[in-house]
């Protein structure tokens, strides 16, 4: 999102959540979260998430940066924002761009949940894993002249 006014603190949160990973700058986008914030990216169960249950609290979110953010580069576009009270979904697209040169795309809804301080208590993003994983192995598959 281009520079804005934002409705909710929910969409500014977002907002400043997807600077923070396109800057590569953990620490700053682990402050914008409450302690005990969770994580489900995706929701459900997964690889990624292997209980379904996200990734709660601080400790957790930075090894989740560790593991899913910072390895690649990633480029955002929302397409469309609905603020409602205390919270914000957006509707995506999300390229990361891998060191080896890959590039994965995911259309995707990430809705965040705030408290009273404008810290990030919930981040739910909603696409499909299965999905993502065939891309890979498609890439990878070409790639290696598959």
């Amino acid at each position: 999102m281009a520079a804005q006014s934002f409705t909710n603190r929910a969409q500014q949160a977002g907002a400043e959540s997807l600077a923070a990973v396109r800057a590569k700058n953990k620490s700053a986008w682990l402050e914008l979260f409450a302690d005990d914030a969770v994580i489900q990216d995706p929701v459900g169960v997964s690889p990624l998430d292997p209980t379904g249950l996200g990734h709660r609290g601080k400790e957790a979110i930075g090894r989740f940066w560790d593991m899913a953010i910072a390895p690649g580069q990633l480029e955002t576009t929302i397409r469309e924002s609905y603020p409602a009270g205390d919270e914000c979904a957006n509707v995506a697209t999300f390229v990361n761009r891998m060191p080896n040169g890959l590039a994965i795309e995911t259309d995707l809804v990430v809705v965040y949940r705030v408290d009273a301080r404008g810290k990030i208590v919930s981040l739910k993003a909603y696409w499909e894993y299965e999905k993502i994983a065939a891309q890979l192995a498609k890439l990878l598959g070409s790639a290696h002249g598959g």
